[in-house]
């Protein structure tokens, strides 16, 4: 029966791990020398792992407990081809095979699967949790593009957790401490509930101080706390029927860091902030961020407002100039002024059936139900800000709001300085804190400190549920077939992404203030205070309909046909909103203020004329939208062909194609400034694998080797745009070999062994503008930072050659001219005054061959035509100059992984004694889809040892271990900002060393 068939789960003869034991089989296998037999479920159906013609690896509790998987970020460590790392909001992403999560936004699908007793996950906390009462984990590397079918373009991770076992009283128990005051319990009982039933009870918890030191207050900072539970129900009430509930649940609160680290090489020109030429330890030039173009005197200068009222210059040094704003060189050191914030809650609830129907043929029958909350607060650029330059401003406002300027103005700016500066100019500074009203600190909903805070909130809610069916054969003629279908829906009620600043509350509060006052309208500010990407609704709904035949032509051949049909419907309801719409103070939700008519979350709607006087909340005017609404849907076909044949007994080779799809999406909308496409394209692969799978020694010893060739399109890229990420599409070509081997040539000694090679490159041509680098490598370029809105745009000359310096005087020369006409005020809408210097060179070694300057994107594009011709002509790009990144990695892919482990099981009396040692070794990869060395991820080792004393029968254990004997700080993956946040990099990396103590014993 399928339902009561033992996992002998262990050691993935492929998947480097260390030969482990379902408990019913462990005394005898330990009695011989061979390697224990390994069973998997890859196909949907009980298989030998050396008889499954895919690449896939297998690990049970032993294993995992022996290697030190503890969570998902060790569990890459010892899979070929396969990496794992955090993203920059509160995601993570496995990459396998050089395909990843590229893609970055709500939706966005996961390119690997992630399954729990084979059902699908969505946006699941399975990556922060750590793995307790797991009966085995299963990775499947390469498309599945029939049996798990939806999005799974890289493989699928299947994590299966321990089922009750009926007729069987036991428990156990374990308890461990370790360095950073680590605190981690694990508990299990099951009981059996008469003859036919039985209940398994399962828990852990953890606490542990921070990995990171705060320099800002001696504080420690990446703590953890959080616990999880998991109540599971098996009922057989004959041989043929199996009936499984369970239930899960997972908890976490404490001040986990999302970002471990910022990195920069400082552009003292303040254009963008950071340079392209390396990543150092260092501050990005605040003077490039959006706030610091919209508060400064020079901006300020072009609306008219008393440039005393403005926060700085931006030729002057930024906040983050002074000695005491240092960015500590140590990854796990930071100087923040803003404690982090993560909070996470995940139930999942599921229940089956496995019923043999008679005649060889079985029903499957699972339903899985998953509700999801995760909301995360961090400082946006893990730093201290001297507020010494807001000194001049704030004595300003103070006079703006106590009636030394005149008393017309106290109605207007007194709100502004009670919200923000409620002791007086010298006095504690408030910041808005992120949250639904978007009224902010104008509303009350404040933090204030002495230092200028800035910070983000990553914040989210979902449910889904899904039904599948599966009915199978097991006949003894050379045909068998699988037929299935599953439906999933997916709802998110809430999706937010917040930025708050200082500076955002003061230039929304004072250019709020004068343009109420000029406009007569009653005291307001600019809503919303907080730059807020919110994703209001999202549905997904999801069917597939899918088959496999099996043909065993004789007892070596068998040929599997498989197909599937895929059918996404997403809808989502979205908007961007930052200093969008004047508000009163007086309203208690900045959304539904009176004079939002005319915002327009849609800019590819046409807005009624302004003077259409149509009244009422944001979105009122006819043709403007309160919301950006879109849906897509897509309908694919997939499947895969796989013929393999059994060389002898003991050797199978086979060889496949498989076409793996994931569904496209919908781009966040943004401020009309930025033009991204609205959507993005579904991805497809064309995989071609050949593997050959050997027991060999008399099965002492396992051979796995697979080559593969992906035929990859419109692979799915992001990037960072105004604060969102937007997606693209494009091509690439990934090969790579995988060798895999378990040796066990006694019972007591065992060595596993794996190595990869992976060839990953965009196949062709796609031009695309480096955040990085506006200027495109361009000497005859200049890159613009424009003081109007914070973007960037670039110049180039139409006469020099592009890469070279012949055009270089003449463009130089045209923002010049330009600029001198914006600051005598000749540009319309533009007031004079501002003060604008001339072109200046970045410095030596940052990468950049282009110059820069602070100027007007829109008054350069305007006079392109004219003036321009003047200077030989030039082209403005507002999206940056694009570049070919034909031949360029896809990030995340090293081009070699290599890992061994070997341990020794000494017998000492009735007891045994085990030392065990793992070694890895990850090559160096890329970060960014534009490749160079700022953008390198380097290689890195990590060695994990142990030592472990078993008593006798294995009834108690305790074990001494270390992780990342070196301490070695990788990076795992990089993420890289937006200019108008600074271009600075977020880095991400392994643990840092840990060791200590655990002992356990079972009942």
């Amino acid at each position: 029966m399928r339902g009561k068939l033992t996992l002998l789960a262990g050691v993935c003869a492929g998947a480097i791990a260390f030969p482990a034991y379902a408990q019913d089989a462990a005394a005898a296998a330990e009695e011989t020398a061979a390697t224990p037999e390994i069973v998997v479920t890859a196909q949907r159906t009980s298989q030998r792992l050396q008889d499954v013609p895919i690449a896939v690896s297998a690990f049970s509790s032993e294993a995992l407990d022996k290697q030190q998987i503890k969570n998902t970020s060790d569990l890459q460590l010892t899979l070929p081809n396969v990496t794992f790392t955090k993203g920059n909001f509160t995601g993570s992403s496995f990459t396998i095979r050089g395909i990843g999560d590229l893609c970055v936004g709500v939706t966005c699908d996961s390119a690997t699967a992630i399954h729990l007793n084979n059902a699908p996950l969505a946006g699941t906390r399975l990556f922060e949790s750590e793995f307790y009462d797991m009966g085995q984990i299963e990775v499947l590397r390469g498309p599945q593009g029939t049996l798990y079918g939806r999005n799974a373009t890289s493989g699928v991770i299947n994590f299966k957790t321990q089922t009750p076992k009926l007729n069987r009283t036991e428990a156990s128990m374990e308890a461990e401490y370790g360095n950073y005051n680590s605190i981690k319990g694990k508990m299990m009982v099951n009981l059996p509930l008469g003859d036919v039933a039985a209940i398994r009870v399962a828990g852990f918890y953890l606490n542990r101080d921070g990995y990171t030191q705060n320099i800002f207050n001696n504080t420690k900072l990446d703590d953890r706390d959080m616990w999880g539970g998991r109540v599971s129900l098996r009922v057989e009430p004959d041989s043929g029927t199996t009936i499984d509930f369970m239930v899960q649940y997972f908890h976490e609160k404490d001040n986990r860091l999302r970002i471990q680290k910022q990195m920069c090489q400082r552009d003292p020109t303040g254009v963008l902030g950071c340079l392209a030429g390396k990543r150092d330890f260092q501050m990005t030039n605040s003077n490039t961020s959006f706030v610091g173009v919209l508060t400064s005197q020079e901006f300020f200068a072009t609306q008219g407002l008393p440039t005393s009222l403005a926060l700085g210059s931006l030729y002057t040094p930024d906040p983050y100039s002074w000695a005491g704003a240092t960015n500590p060189a140590d990854y796990r050191t930071v100087n923040t002024d803003f404690t982090p914030t993560y909070y996470a809650r995940e139930w999942n609830a599921q229940a089956g059936l496995d019923q043999e129907l008679g005649g060889g043929v079985s029903l499957s029958l699972q339903g899985n139900y998953q509700n999801v909350i995760i909301d995360s607060s961090q400082d946006y650029n893990l730093s201290v800000q001297n507020r010494a330059n807001y000194a001049t401003a704030l004595n300003t406002l103070n006079v703006f709001a106590t009636g030394g300027a005149g008393a017309v103005y106290v109605p207007y700016f007194a709100p502004v300085a009670a919200a923000l500066i409620p002791g007086g100019p010298n006095g504690l500074l408030c910041t808005s804190l992120p949250e639904e009203t978007g009224t902010g600190a104008f509303g009350g909903h404040r933090i204030c400190s002495q230092t200028p805070q800035d910070f983000d909130r990553s914040n989210q809610s979902q449910s889904s549920w899904s039904a599948e069916a599966i009915l199978s054969t097991k006949w003894d003629g050379k045909v068998n077939f699988l037929l299935g279908g599953i439906y999933s829906r997916f709802h998110m009620t809430e999706n937010s992404y917040y930025v708050d600043a200082f500076g955002i509350d003061y230039f929304t509060g004072v250019l709020g203030a004068f343009t109420a006052l000029s406009t007569g309208r009653a005291p307001s500010y600019l809503g919303t205070p907080t730059y807020r990407n919110n994703s209001d609704d999202l549905r997904v709904n999801s069917q597939g309909i899918f088959g496999e035949a099996y043909v065993q032509f004789n007892d070596r051949t068998k040929l599997t046909l498989g197909v599937r049909y895929n059918h996404d419907e997403k809808f989502v309801t979205a908007r961007t909103t930052l200093a969008s719409f004047l508000t009163p103070f007086s309203v208690p939700n900045a959304y539904q203020t009176p004079y939002g008519a005319g915002f327009d979350a849609d800019p590819a709607t046409t807005c009624s004329p302004a003077g259409s006087n149509v009244a009422g909340g944001i979105g009122t005017v006819p043709g403007c939208e309160a919301y950006q609404t879109r849906s897509v849907n897509f309908t694919e076909i997939t499947g895969r062909a796989v013929l393999d044949f059994k060389v002898t007994d003991n050797s199978l080779l086979y060889v496949s194609y498989s076409r793996g799809y994931k569904s496209g999406g919908i781009n966040p909308p943004l401020s009309p400034v930025f033009v991204v496409p609205e959507t993005f394209a579904p991805e497809f692969v064309n995989a071609f694998e050949i593997g050959s799978k050997n027991t060999l020694m008399g099965g002492k010893m396992t051979f796995n080797v697979t080559g593969f060739y992906y035929n990859y399109k419109d692979l799915q890229l992001s990037r960072i745009v105004a604060r969102t990420s937007v997606n693209d599409n494009v091509s690439a070509t990934i090969y790579g070999l995988e060798i895999e081997s378990v040796i066990r040539p006694t019972p007591e000694l065992s060595m596993n062994f794996g190595a990869s090679y992976l060839h990953t490159e965009v196949s062709q041509d796609k031009f695309l503008a480096n955040p990085r680098d506006f200027g495109g490598g361009r000497a005859d370029a200049v890159i613009i930072k424009d003081i109007t809105n914070g973007a960037n745009c670039a110049v180039a000359s139409n006469t020099g050659l592009a890469g070279t310096a012949g055009g270089a005087t003449g463009v130089n020369g045209y923002v010049n001219q330009v600029n001198a006409l914006i600051n005598a005020g000749a540009i319309p809408g533009l007031k004079p005054g501002a003060g604008l210097q001339p072109t200046v060179a970045f410095p030596a070694g940052g990468g950049i061959n282009s110059t820069g300057a602070f100027s007007v994107c829109g008054a350069l594009s305007a006079l392109a035509g004219t003036v321009g011709a003047g200077f030989g002509g030039v082209t403005v790009y507002t999206s940056g100059i694009p570049v070919n990144i034909k031949g360029n990695k896809l990030p995340g892919a090293p081009d070699y992984k290599f890992s061994a482990g070997v341990q020794y099981a000494a017998p000492m009396g009735a007891m045994t004694l085990t030392p065990r040692v793992d070694y890895v070794y990850t090559g160096k990869s890329t970060g960014n889809i534009f490749n160079g060395t700022v953008n390198e991820v380097p290689s890195f080792s990590q060695v994990n040892a142990q030592l472990q004393l078993d008593g006798p029968d294995k009834k108690w254990f305790v074990r001494g271990w270390i992780q990342n004997l070196t301490n070695n700080d990788a990076i795992t993956g990089l993420y890289v900002t937006d200019q108008s946040s600074g271009n600075y990099t977020n880095v991400f990396t392994l643990e840092p060393r840990r060791y200590g103590l655990t002992a356990g014993m079972k009942f």
